[in-house]
């Protein structure tokens, strides 16, 4: 019994740490496009190359639509990355986070056949980080484990959402 509880304890301590680090990256990179007014995801939506282009060319052709975008992939990076962060509404966060990064990977997959504008760190095909990073985050959504050591743990009343170890 002891080793099962010592073994739980390191696979909750790594999902903590996988939830903080996927919630700190996309927490600074909302931040980053805060403080940086001229970001738009006018060159990102201009690279669209698979299901959703169409939709892409809708947003880039409408100035007023992409100021939205702009703002709502802004804003809701930084409360999914606060949310993961701080471990509160994690559930939430995870889900959120999995369909936006869903979305991005859905943009601008990693197929044979699709060229990449601009710099691009690394070489993919059909997964890349963007992808991965989702998956992970669907895990946490899953996972009770991964309330733990957040504030998730004080907004239940009955405190059961995190296991317990003696």
């Amino acid at each position: 019994m002891e080793k099962y509880s010592s073994q739980m304890k390191w696979q909750q301590g790594i999902l903590v740490a996988l939830r903080f680090v996927i919630g700190w990256h996309i927490l600074y990179e909302g931040i980053h496009k805060l403080i940086h007014p001229e970001w738009s995801a006018l060159a990102f939506l201009d690279n669209a190359q698979w299901i959703f282009s169409g939709i892409a060319d809708w947003i880039i052709s409408n100035p007023n639509l992409l100021n939205v975008v702009d703002a709502m992939n802004t804003w809701g990076l930084i409360l999914i990355g606060l949310g993961l962060v701080l471990g509160l509404f994690t559930r939430i966060a995870s889900l959120a986070g999995f369909a936006l990064l869903l979305l991005y990977y859905l943009f601008n997959p990693p197929f044979i056949g699709m060229e990449v504008a601009g710099s691009v760190e690394g070489n993919y095909l059909l997964i890349n980080k963007t992808l991965i990073e989702a998956i992970c985050l669907l895990y946490i959504a899953v996972t009770p484990l991964s309330r733990y050591l957040g504030l998730d743990m004080f907004w239940k009343k009955d405190h059961k959402t995190a296991p317990h170890y003696d």
